[in-house]
């Protein structure tokens, strides 16, 4: 009998200090990086959304693989990114903590929506202010 397990987790980290180095032309790229980061590590990313000073991602992970695992690939690797290919800022750095918070297969599909709709939450003020918080906020 082989193991099973369905993990999911939503990370949401923020820029150094919260400096707005994220602008809208940049997010793309810097979400691609995330993507690509998890996929190195066998990380199947389910959203990725933000705004100009933080980042939401959700991703299915392996259980050979931790939470705080994850966050540092990701942060890690997004921020070389951004500093040596973008140049965004030089250097770009993330704040040195994250919020992580397990998702049930039940609140999946609202989780992701809600990330994948980041802009307009923070925009229109329709924040779930449990899910933006990070440790040091």
């Amino acid at each position: 009998m082989r193991s099973h397990a369905e993990l999911y987790v939503h990370l949401v980290w923020a820029t150094w200090d919260r400096t707005p180095w994220l602008r809208r032309e940049a997010r793309a790229e810097v979400h691609g990086a995330i993507r690509s980061q998890a996929r190195e590590m066998g990380v199947e990313t389910l959203a990725v959304g933000g705004v100009e000073d933080h980042v939401h991602v959700v991703v299915r992970y392996p259980a050979r693989v931790s939470i705080s695992e994850i966050a540092k690939h990701l942060k890690g690797g997004s921020s070389r990114y951004v500093t040596s290919v973008m140049r965004l800022a030089d250097p770009f750095r993330w704040q040195g903590t994250y919020g992580a918070f397990s998702i049930s297969c039940r609140g999946l599909d609202g989780v992701c929506a809600y990330v994948s709709d980041q802009e307009r939450h923070h925009r229109d003020g329709t924040l779930f202010r449990a899910l933006e918080r990070t440790s040091e906020d």
